[in-house]
């Protein structure tokens, strides 16, 4: 799996479809099969690239928005995730409720964000088949 890193492939594919939703997380695709298009000249390599925004708006602490990355990257990168051979971005889409989560590092805010991002991720496969 290969990471997004360049402000041009992660707007490549938020200009493409989003695949699936959650009720604070979006997965959006860009599909790099495109003979000539600007995916082919962004995405160098056939396979499964990967990316997370996790904006300011939504995630005040950069300890917060460190802590969503990393289950991002952590949850994505586990064997049972099957995604296919395109470009993804997962982008959180609303806030987590800080009365509810306190910690930004608390066991508690990191299982709801695992637990989101696999309903997320099977969604996704679920649009795909």
């Amino acid at each position: 799996m290969q990471r997004l890193q360049t402000r041009a492939q992660f707007q490549a594919v938020l200009a493409g479809s989003t695949v699936a939703r959650t009720p604070h997380f979006a997965l959006h695709r860009c599909p790099l099969d495109v003979p000539a298009g600007e995916a082919a000249t962004l995405f160098d390599v056939q396979d499964v690239w990967l990316g997370a925004m996790v904006p300011k708006r939504w995630a005040k602490r950069a300890v917060t928005r460190n802590a969503i990355k990393r289950q991002i990257y952590n949850v994505s990168a586990a064997p049972e995730v099957t995604l296919p051979i395109a470009a993804h971005v997962v982008r959180l889409r609303s806030g987590f409720d800080r009365k509810e989560f306190v910690s930004a590092t608390s066991e508690k805010l990191k299982a709801a964000v695992r637990l989101e991002l696999q309903q997320l991720l099977k969604r996704a496969a679920g649009a795909r088949a």
